[in-house]
């Protein structure tokens, strides 16, 4: 928690004010007693009326003042905990985005969900109790035993007993339930990854008649989460039990022991409620105080949940990266024996590649499923650093280049098209800020979109449900197309982008890149031969490796595997007609 504690340093002042105020209210609280006893042993011992009212109108207005201090302390706690919950939350976010994709995989989606939401939301509630009770708390507690020794000295030894016995069984309560609380969260962020799931693929569970499956399992994750809230609530349950019991027994104590003093003379009966009052007071006090533990157990949990992904730095970084000038007459990308695994991985993903690509030139990268066509597009961008050998992009090694820079030069379309929340216009804009509609239309005409958004109402300012979830497969596909050519990059990565497109459009799509993408270097990433035989040159990846290059015709006479692929899609006479 004191790592994350810096997020309070633009609060302050709220920070102070809140505990200050909140004192302030609990010395108002500690003068009552005193103002009691003296109504009992003055007021109606002596039948001065006149005396009880005053005291009366001395207590409403310490109870007034009381409730004002404790407002100003309630609203600046707010403040200061809102505002640490903000940034903290700003932050979080910016070092999860700073992350490269090898820590985001390691990491998971799921757990990342509940620590930016639940984890954040239980370490600002407890910075919002800690800043109320954390001193006001120990204060009336303190306060109360010495208001205590000013009324009578043998009956603080009461107090002094009563006390440690419940910080120790506070204390015990606590260290117990802090590592349970820590396994609940881990069980949160189980059912958040089956709720994203369920969520992303509710057709696939529907097509499958998997809904009893699907819930059971929800209903499992959730058995578990409530199996370790209950066993830590069985714990924390004690807290209010062993506290009352503790309290009540010492107010037994001042009882017998009190009534005897006032039977002696040595004290009034004022006196015995005013102790009796404090130590109520005390309980309360303490009550509040294991309320206070129980939600910074919490937050401490979930504080360490957040340090985790903070200390988790970032493998790929820019820092200190100047921006690099393009080197004409030189090959625009550059493989030199390159190898990938990922994290964990007991085989080699890509194996020894080597290739150049000049610019201008339009590259078919072909390959069964898990050859490693993805990874290899995903290298030139540099989502991933190459495990041996460079990748160079304008004569210069991805590793040189500022990310910015980097990924401007590349128009990048993934196998898996995602459209965001908003409109049309908004998610073409995603390429490039500030792009006239000219330049939109002209994006989604090379696309083969033009023609259904226009046909949408609003046209550009057509709305954009979540994931895109109003348009069809091959509509996202051919939008998040558009989207890379607004931009008109260097490089043109078109990520098997086309796979929902029926045969027709994709067809047109490739004639149409054909005649407008002349000047840019384009890579086209698929499992279909009709896809890339028009390409400049195709590269076959089989088990990571290269095993053929150049043409459609060249790789049908001299590549097996390419031979194989092409007759698992199209007749000897398609093949080569």
């Amino acid at each position: 928690m004191r790592k994350l504690m810096i997020y309070i340093r633009n609060y302050k002042k709220e920070a102070v004010i809140a505990p200050l105020f909140k004192m302030l209210e609990a010395s108002f609280e500690l003068l009552i007693p005193i103002i009691m006893a003296g109504i009992i042993d003055k007021g109606i011992g002596n039948r001065e009326a006149g005396y009880i009212w005053k005291m009366c109108i001395v207590m409403i207005g310490f109870g007034v003042f009381g409730l004002i201090c404790s407002l100003i302390a309630q609203y600046y706690a707010a403040k200061a905990s809102a505002g640490f919950g903000t940034e903290l939350r700003r932050d979080f976010y910016a070092h999860v985005n700073s992350l490269s994709y090898r820590e985001l995989d390691e990491i998971g989606t799921a757990t990342l969900v509940t620590r930016i939401t639940s984890d954040i939301n239980q370490v600002q509630s407890g910075l919002n109790l800690v800043l109320r009770l954390l001193l006001r708390a120990p204060f009336i507690v303190i306060g109360a035993v010495v208001m205590a020794f000013t009324i009578s000295i043998r009956l603080t030894v009461i107090f002094l007993i009563a006390v440690p016995l419940l910080g120790i069984a506070i204390y015990l309560m606590v260290k117990v339930t802090i590592p349970i609380y820590e396994n609940v969260q881990k069980a949160l962020d189980k059912v958040v990854s089956l709720t994203r799931e369920n969520y992303a693929g509710a057709r696939v569970v529907r097509a499958f008649a998997r809904q009893d499956d699907e819930k059971q399992a929800f209903c499992e994750a959730g058995e578990v989460v409530k199996k370790r809230q209950v066993h830590a609530g069985k714990i924390a349950g004690l807290m209010n039990p062993v506290t009352y019991l503790m309290v009540n027994l010492a107010i037994v104590c001042i009882l017998w022991t009190g009534g005897l003093e006032v039977f002696h003379g040595s004290l009034t009966q004022g006196q015995v409620i005013a102790l009796i009052s404090y130590m109520t007071q005390i309980l309360m006090a303490l009550l509040a105080l294991a309320v206070l533990v129980m939600s910074v157990t919490k937050a401490l949990a979930s504080a360490v949940r957040m340090n985790e992904i903070f200390d988790r730095q970032a493998t790929l970084f820019d820092t200190g990266n100047q921006e690099q000038e393009k080197q004409p007459d030189k090959p625009l990308i550059v493989f030199d024996h390159v190898d990938f695994s990922y994290e964990g991985a007991a085989e080699m993903t890509l194996s020894n590649i080597s290739f150049s690509v000049m610019p201008g030139e339009t590259i078919g990268v072909i390959g069964g499923t898990g050859s490693g066509k993805s990874t290899l597009m995903q290298l030139i961008p540099r989502f991933y650093d190459a495990g041996a050998g460079s990748v160079q992009v304008g004569g210069h090694d991805v590793k040189t280049y500022p990310f910015k820079q980097l990924r401007q030069k590349i128009g990048m379309v993934p196998q898996k098209a995602v459209l965001f929340t908003g409109t049309i216009r908004q998610n073409m804009c995603w390429g490039l800020l500030d792009a006239a509609d000219d330049e939109i239309y002209e994006a989604l005409s090379i696309a083969q979109a033009k023609e259904f958004v226009a046909g949408k109402q609003g046209g550009l300012d057509a709305r954009v449900l979540p994931g895109g979830k109003n348009f069809s497969g091959g509509q996202k596909q051919r939008l998040t197309i558009a989207r890379a050519l607004v931009r008109k990059p260097e490089i043109l990565i078109l990520d098997d982008s086309a796979s929902a497109l029926d045969f027709a459009t994709d067809a047109a799509l490739r004639k149409a890149l054909r005649e407008n993408t002349r000047e840019m270097t384009v890579f086209l990433v698929s499992q279909r031969v009709s896809t890339v035989r028009q390409a400049d040159r195709i590269m076959v990846l089989y088990d990571g490796k290269i095993v053929g290059t150049g043409t459609h015709e060249e790789l049908w006479e001299s590549c097996e595997i390419y031979q194989e692929i092409c007759l698992s899609q199209l007749s000897h006479e398609e093949v080569v007609g």
